[in-house]
């Protein structure tokens, strides 16, 4: 199925392949007057790649159409608006989205979400995070900047303690058992996450693996107020703001809290997946 996104990159693509036949030029042509390799500029025009801002400007000047810049990287910003890249997010680091981040939650009373595979950022510890932080960097070869992104998603846990504020947030039990640190590290995750059950401003629900479901838990999301949905893949962000979809992630988070459980049978749980750490 397309996409929303790809539909919106293809119909740039398909602008920037009537702007160069406009301008009397085939792909050989283009390609050799920016430099480009010939696959490239078929990956843009078919919406198979994004391109960049520099790539847009660059374009307009090789058809000899200087002033469509604007219209193109307008229509960029457009696709971008909802769907960012990590690969530009990340381009320097992860501490400038930490720092996003924490504007984003200063901003927003009540943070509803799901993990399945990992624990939230908002409650993890350093030396966990910092492991999430380095296996990210590695994954996606991008600079290393692991002790100030640490730093900036602990400055982030500060709003868990201020008044007014609420975070719901579901587990799933699985997440408890993914490992991608030492054992010692990933205890210490655990008991953080026991200490954090019975503050006043969280709301921790584990779901666990064998509670009958009226819905998958497919992928994770967070729910800003009623105002932004962010959904994470392993190459975009999704930033949803449509009231359509804002309804259909909340229906999605209500499901899985339903068979949520909380409290003390939550500790159970998460005591559990810290005693067989003992076991390996």
């Amino acid at each position: 199925m397309t996409t929303d996104f790809q539909s919106a990159r293809a119909a740039l693509g398909a602008r920037l392949r009537e702007l160069r036949t406009g301008a009397g030029l085939n792909g050989k042509g283009i390609a050799e007057r920016l430099g480009w390799q010939r696959s490239k500029v078929s990956r843009l025009e078919l919406g198979k790649q994004t391109p960049t801002p520099s790539d847009l400007s660059a374009w307009a000047e090789a058809i000899g159409r200087p002033e469509l810049a604007g219209e193109l990287t307008g229509r960029l910003s457009g696709i971008e608006t909802k769907y960012r890249s990590w690969r530009r997010q990340l381009a320097t680091g992860h501490r400038a989205r930490q720092e996003f981040a924490i504007a984003g939650t200063a901003g927003t009373k009540a943070i509803r979400g799901l993990e399945v595979a990992r624990i939230p950022g908002l409650f993890q510890t350093p030396d966990y995070a910092r492991a999430t932080f380095a296996a990210n960097s590695e994954f996606r070869q991008i600079a290393k900047d692991i002790d100030d992104a640490v730093r900036t998603r602990m400055r982030r846990q500060q709003a868990l303690y201020e008044p007014g504020k609420s975070f719901r947030f579901l587990v799933w039990e699985a997440a408890l058992y993914v490992r991608m640190c030492s054992a010692e590290i990933h205890a210490a995750q655990l008991d953080r996450l026991v200490s954090l059950i019975g503050l006043d401003t969280v709301e921790l629900g584990i779901v666990p693996l064998g509670a009958q479901l009226r819905r998958t838990p497919a992928h994770g999301f967070w729910i800003y107020d009623r105002r932004l949905v962010i959904v994470e893949t392993i190459d975009t962000e999704m930033w949803l703001d449509d009231e359509d979809s804002i309804l259909l992630y909340e229906r999605a988070w209500d499901w899985l809290a339903a068979s949520a459980v909380y409290g003390s049978p939550a500790q159970r749980i998460i005591a559990r997946a810290r005693a067989s750490l003992n076991a390996m």
